[in-house]
């Protein structure tokens, strides 16, 4: 099993490579956030026309899978400098949103967890 950084130092590598590049002025929160946009727009793209059938096999074909990982990293990437930028932990983040979520949606007491949740509950993104 490889051995992953964790996000701290993926978080310095980003702000280094930004730094020797001169590029901490345009990386400001509102900058930062439409790359974000624009990177997960290109991961949308990929999958625009696909059939669901067709997106649960995207990873089958080589060029794709690779499209796909490219605009996964690209968006993680914006994600982990504007967490950075604006001092937010994002694992602390994420885990204060799930049980945050478990809460608002707790699971039905029929003990149908596949259940439809309702238009106004579904949790935000």
């Amino acid at each position: 099993m490889t051995e992953h950084p964790d996000l701290a130092r993926l978080q310095r590598r980003l702000a280094e490579f930004a730094a020797a590049r001169n590029w901490q002025p345009y990386h400001t929160p509102k900058n930062l956030v439409a790359a974000l946009s624009v990177e997960a727009s290109e991961l949308v793209e990929i999958f625009q026309w696909l059939t669901p059938e067709e997106s649960a096999r995207v990873m089958d074909d080589p060029g794709t899978a690779h499209r796909v990982t490219d605009e996964v990293a690209d968006v993680l990437a914006y994600l982990l400098q504007l967490c950075d930028v604006l001092g937010i932990d994002p694992l602390t983040a994420l885990a204060a949103k799930i049980d945050r979520n478990e809460h608002r949606f707790p699971v039905p007491d029929t003990g149908d967890a596949e259940a439809a949740e309702p238009e106004e509950q579904r949790p935000e993104s």
